[in-house]
């Protein structure tokens, strides 16, 4: 059985779901950016500044977003 992670953004007051936009998928509150896109990148490595500079969203918005999905991690068996 595969395990996989996930990130509950429920409680994090940057993001916000609406299933109008990016099809109900978690977004930076008043924007359509995924904010998945902004931890898969991270992920990946690339940096937070240029995550913020390809995304055009200021670096504490990265960080703040970076910073709770560490905290809100979890893992879902498929």
């Amino acid at each position: 059985m595969a395990i996989m992670e996930g990130i509950d953004w429920s409680e994090c007051p940057l993001v916000e779901v609406k299933p109008g936009v990016q099809s109900g998928a978690p977004v930076l509150r008043g924007t359509r950016m995924p904010v998945d896109a902004i931890v898969d990148n991270f992920d990946y490595g690339v940096s937070t500044a240029e995550i913020a500079n390809q995304f055009e969203i200021p670096p504490e918005q990265v960080e703040a977003i970076l910073t709770y999905a560490k905290s809100h991690r979890v893992a879902h068996s498929l």
